[in-house]
């Protein structure tokens, strides 16, 4: 079983218009909502893979609920998320049918108090036992320590489960100290972590502050991965001008699925990049057909030479 830590759960919803336009009323055509956050856009992919997931982290009041009632619809997943008092935040995207552009509007998250902190951290201790990986994504909600991600890294290094983090700002900057065997910043994330904006050059120097691989999302050019084994380029068939959103999700959860099934890095990064793509291919974001994704995988390129890291 693989464990994603969800800490700012949300309610994805989703509104197709014509076309948006600044200070006007729009005719939304179409809504979609559902369970979000990036570890639980990561364990739906997961799911859609095969494997068994627990989610965790928080979620409360009336939004909360919802999201934990659709939850029950994703076979596969359990949900060992602990109530808080506030109120799960909700993301609004709307998507322009004109240009197909995307702009989202992300609430905070509810303030989680020490009592509600100190109950999470004691599910997420009692879990590690039972899984074979475990990745931490996406914000911290307010209340929540800066230094969370380190403390609940170095957490599941002492129980020998290997970890992922995904995140941004300061909680990757303190984070990657907690030594996570894999790191996946975005372009941006990178340059934020490291004042390099040369990928070759940051994912080394990300790799230097603790991280045992770091894997960056170059966007449409694919994977740059700097490891132990070696240093990788991994690419899509062609470029996609699809929707972004959820695309590093699945990329994470290609690389998560590869790692407990294990796999050699060539196959993780090939894994991940088709994940990526079939996932930007989505009409819905974050969403992952199987069959566009088993038809992208034999175009992957992946270069690169072991031993080099």
């Amino acid at each position: 079983m693989i464990l994603t830590v969800t800490l700012n759960t949300a309610l994805d919803i989703t509104y197709r218009v014509p076309s948006l336009r600044p200070d006007a009323s729009h005719r939304v055509s179409e809504v979609t909502e559902r369970p979000g956050g990036k570890g639980v856009n990561v364990a739906r992919v997961l799911t859609a893979l095969g494997h068994e997931v627990t989610v965790t982290g928080f979620a409360g009041g009336a939004t909360g609920r919802v999201l934990r009632d659709r939850l029950t619809e994703i076979p596969l997943l359990t949900d060992a998320l602990v109530p808080v008092s506030g109120t799960t935040r909700r993301t609004v995207a709307v998507v322009d049918g004109r240009s197909g552009g995307t702009t989202r509007l992300d609430e905070p998250g509810p303030a989680i108090g020490h009592t509600e902190w100190s109950a999470f951290q004691e599910v997420y201790e009692g879990l590690l036992p039972s899984v074979s990986a475990v990745a931490l994504c996406g914000s911290l909600p307010p209340g929540v320590p800066v230094g969370a991600y380190a403390g609940l890294l170095r957490t599941a290094r002492a129980a020998g489960v290997p970890t992922l983090l995904d995140t941004s700002g300061a909680a990757l900057r303190r984070g990657v100290a907690g030594r996570p065997d894999i790191l996946k910043p975005n372009a941006g994330e990178l340059a934020e972590l490291t004042g390099s904006h040369e990928p070759s050059r940051a994912t080394q120097d990300a790799r230097r502050r603790g991280a045992g691989a770091v894997v960056a999302s170059l966007g449409a050019q694919g994977l740059l991965a700097v490891t132990p084994e070696g240093r990788w380029r991994a690419a899509p068939p062609e470029r996609f001008a699809g929707n972004p959103a959820g695309a590093g999700d699945a990329a994470v959860a290609g690389l998560l699925s590869a790692l407990v099934e294990h796999r050699p890095w060539a196959d993780r990064l090939t894994r991940a990049v088709a994940l990526s793509a079939a996932a930007a291919l989505s009409p819905v974001a974050g969403d992952v057909d199987r069959s566009v994704y088993e038809g992208l995988l034999a175009g992957v390129t992946v270069r690169g030479e072991a031993n080099a890291a």
